[in-house]
């Protein structure tokens, strides 16, 4: 009997060997293909790139999985509960595998056998970190075995908090969202530490199936898991029976976050600075890298800009009279669930869809789009209103029509017809609105440092992507003319000196070409103030062809105005194409006194790790970051920037263009209190109207026009179309700020002049102006006139404009005059 027993015994050892030998070949196969777990040392996961405002507001977001990285020590202690309760409640006690639970999954998975229940499982963090960051998801023996030895590998290599960080950053919460930040925006728009009791089971209940827990389409199912989890944490002792039961009365809360821009009114310029992004690092270090950008733009500057330049086109396409209606839908049954459908202009919110139900000669009674709930479906509310005959006047006259075409509001709209709207103050009430055909765009930059405040691309982003203050090529017209004229300053030219305004022609190609001023005329021999003052072309085209176009060439690339500018006549009064943005940078070159400008959207931008790696600033400063303060001098900054203008000039020029605010072609049109200097420009046929200014402290550019150029209509001026809308800017951007003076550089000579014919004025002489003079300059003592002479000027009216003038003489194509 002993001897039969020793017998069973050694065929079960020789076995139960045998079993082990095959198991540990198995195993040590098994090992050899796995992958290195040290790895997770230099775990970088893709990471949402941020976009923030000059005051640190974020402004956009990009990612192709939204996830923000956070550290243990930054993830609440009850965050962490959540989602060991959910997932493993044996997590700081197992060694990587949890054999307790493993036996239990075991045990009912051979009870539910047969059932056709799914398995249940028995994944420990370890392990589905082991799976997630070094395996495949496949359903293998294998992949198990491998999953469980490096799970006991990890936790020997990493403390329990790293493994739990790892594992809280990479899951996949649905909706896009990876890791327990990302998760807790996208779903609450909160951050983790705001996150309530339920709503923190809930994102905890997610990783086992974020398709099977949806918060709208499975909402049922949600709150069943999301109540399971509470019971759970509620059981380990994290949350107390009372506030557990609180915690599952309360709905699933879910507020989805938006996509895109964050920050009112930035869309266009969180488009650029992205576009720049990509250029200069590529599309993965932005949709994966984690930047955060810092941007130059003034959320308040952006605003008013918006406004301003909105208000402004609307205006002007009001006064040309209503397109019609946006599409006409069916109103017999629920008009909502049509109408709810209709796209709307996401970035201009004070402005509603809505549906026309019926029209009287008094006004036309209108439904209001619905608001769209959470989950994407149409509200059930049906709010109506009124537009009143008064409000809508306007509309009488179709588009591009000189005359009305209505008598009422029967006579515009009609049942089913839907409109853009905007709320009154009186409850109810509406007035009718239209997306205008034109369009235009707005710069505003700080001309110290190039850094862009403020940038409207255009209407609405959401009605056009296309941003026409820096992708929108357009000819500046007269807006050009400053930079043909601090050419001249720059050579031996004076504010003074006096150029014939004259009908001017040539002969180009077998052509004539007779440029003429605007509304025709001229005014004989004026001064390079009046010249730029009243925007005289003539004057303009003799100025350079007296200089030569290669020199105007020269300064205009200097300026930054173009790349390569052609040398013809033609281009000095503006012909030539270029952006809103390149002529506020050139202007701000002329506001800082001559200074180059390198316009910014981005002040730094910072990696994942908070490395710097790129600052627009370049100005240095040796003694800024002294530990203490031994009553040294302020430090100063150094200014490395390249001189581009002589300083005088850039003050001749300002001085020039304060006339233009002043007495030129945008009197009456800017009302600030403050020095303000700049210049307007209207090109051929009325297709352009420009107005480029600027303070002591800020420049602000813009244009009107149809995408594809057509005439704005007679009298469509920079003056009259552009500079109001730069007045309203800049008075609202301006407001509250301690006003700033235009500096004038050191040993320049302020003399009185007459403001005709540029010579020094007589005492008592009505047209004196104090003009700025270089050293070594001054006042002519005789009366010169650049530029041909195409009529005989008696030399009696000479005399008449300036007694002090007893002999003229032309320069330029020579001749007495």
């Amino acid at each position: 009997m002993i001897r039969l027993i020793g017998y069973f015994f050694g065929v079960g050892a020789f076995l139960v060997l045998g079993v082990a030998a095959v198991v540990a070949v198995y195993l040590g196969s098994v090992a050899k293909d796995l992958p290195d777990y040290e790895v997770l040392n230099s775990y970088a996961p893709p990471v949402t790139t941020r976009f923030h405002a000059g005051n640190g507001a974020l402004m956009a977001e990009y990612a192709r999985e939204r996830r923000l990285y956070l550290p243990i020590q930054a993830i609440p202690d009850r965050v962490k509960a959540a989602f060991i309760s959910a997932e493993d409640k044996n997590f700081y006690q197992h060694p990587g595998v949890d054999i307790t639970g493993l036996g239990r999954a075991i045990f009912v998975n051979l009870q539910n056998f047969g059932s056709g229940r799914r398995p249940v499982g028995a994944s420990t963090i370890t392990q589905q970190v082991a799976k997630n960051f070094l395996l495949t998801s496949d359903q293998t023996m294998d992949r198990k075995v491998k999953e469980a030895i490096l799970s006991f590998r990890i936790e020997q290599a990493y403390s329990k908090d790293r493994i739990l960080e790892l594992y809280l950053n990479e899951i996949f919460f649905g909706l896009n969202s990876y890791g327990i930040a990302g998760a807790a925006l996208t779903y609450f728009d909160k951050s983790v530490t705001e996150l309530t009791v339920s709503e923190t089971a809930y994102l905890a209940a997610l990783p086992k199936g974020p398709a099977n827990y949806h918060p709208f389409r499975k909402a049922e199912a949600a709150l069943e898991r999301r109540d399971w989890v509470i019971d759970r944490m509620v059981e380990n002792g994290y949350v107390t029976h009372s506030d557990g039961e609180d915690a599952k009365k309360k709905p699933l809360g879910v507020t989805l976050r938006r996509g895109g821009s964050h920050l009112f009114a930035s869309d266009y310029f969180a488009e650029e600075v992205r576009r720049q992004i990509i250029q200069r690092y590529g599309d993965n270090a932005l949709y994966e890298g984690g930047l955060s950008v810092r941007t130059s733009l003034d959320p308040k500057v952006q605003i008013e800009a918006r406004r301003a330049l909105h208000n402004g086109l609307v205006n002007y396409d009001e006064r040309r009279g209503f397109h019609g209606p946006i599409k006409t839908i069916e109103i017999g049954g629920d008009w909502g669930d049509p109408l709810g459908k209709l796209p709307t202009l996401s970035d201009v919110p004070e402005w509603k869809l809505a549906v026309v139900l019926a029209t009287n000669e008094d006004g036309v009674e209108i439904g209001i789009q619905p608001d769209k709930e959470v989950s994407g479906k149409i509200g059930t509310d049906r709010v109506t209103g009124h537009i009143a005959a008064k409000a809508m006047q306007w509309a009488y006259r179709s588009s591009g029509g000189d005359r009305k075409s209505a008598k009422s509001p029967e006579g515009v709209l009609g049942p089913g017809d839907v409109v853009y709207v905007e709320a009154l103050e009186a409850a109810g009430e509406y007035r009718l609105r239209q997306p205008p055909k034109v369009q235009g765009g707005l710069v505003a930059m700080d001309p110290q440092t190039g850094r862009v405040l403020a940038m409207v691309g255009g209407f609405s982003y959401g009605q056009s992507e296309f941003n026409r203050a820096t992708q929108a090529m357009r000819q500046p017209g007269s807006s050009f003319k400053p930079f043909v004229y601090a050419a001249a300053l720059d050579n031996g030219y004076t504010p003074a000196s006096v150029i014939l305004d004259a009908p001017f022609e040539m002969v180009a190609g077998g052509q004539v070409w007779r440029p003429e001023n605007y509304g025709g005329g001229s005014a004989g021999p004026s001064t390079l103030r009046l010249g730029i003052e009243k925007s005289r072309n003539l004057m303009t085209v003799r100025l350079a062809n007296d200089m030569g176009m290669n020199l105007v060439a020269e300064y205009a690339e200097r300026f930054g105005i173009y790349d390569k500018m052609l040398p013809v006549l033609a281009m000095s009064l503006g012909s030539g194409e270029t952006t809103v943005l390149r002529m506020v940078s050139a202007y701000s070159v002329l506001a800082n006194g001559g200074k180059q400008i390198k316009p910014s959207m981005i002040d730094r931008i910072q990696d994942r790790y908070g490395k710097t790696i790129f600052r627009h600033e370049e100005r240095t400063c040796d003694n800024c970051n002294v530990a203490d303060w031994e009553s040294q001098e302020e430090p100063v900054l150094t200014d490395n920037r390249q001189q581009v203008l002589d300083p005088m000039t850039a003050y001749q020029i300002t001085s020039m263009m304060e006339g233009v605010v002043s007495r030129g072609t945008a009197a009456g049109k800017i009302k600030l209190d403050r020095p303000v200097a700049g210049k307007t420009g209207t090109t051929n046929d009325e297709k352009d109207a420009w107005f480029v200014g600027y303070t002591p402290d800020m420049v602000a550019g813009l244009y009107l026009g149809f995408d594809n150029p057509a005439p704005l209509g007679r009298g469509a001026t920079g003056g009259g179309l552009a500079a109001p809308i730069f007045n309203d800017f800049m008075q609202a951007a301006t407001k509250g700020t301690r006003p700033g003076k235009f500096v004038v550089p050191e040993g320049m000579s302020l003399v009185p002049v007459n403001r005709k014919t540029g010579m020094a004025a007589f005492d008592g002489d009505p047209d004196t102006i104090i003009e700025a003079f270089k050293p070594g300059t001054g006042p002519a003592d005789t009366f010169s006139v650049i530029g041909g002479v195409e009529e005989y000027i008696p030399p009696e009216e000479i005399l008449r404009a300036s007694p002090q003038a007893n002999q003229a003489v032309t320069s330029g194509q020579g001749g007495l005059f």
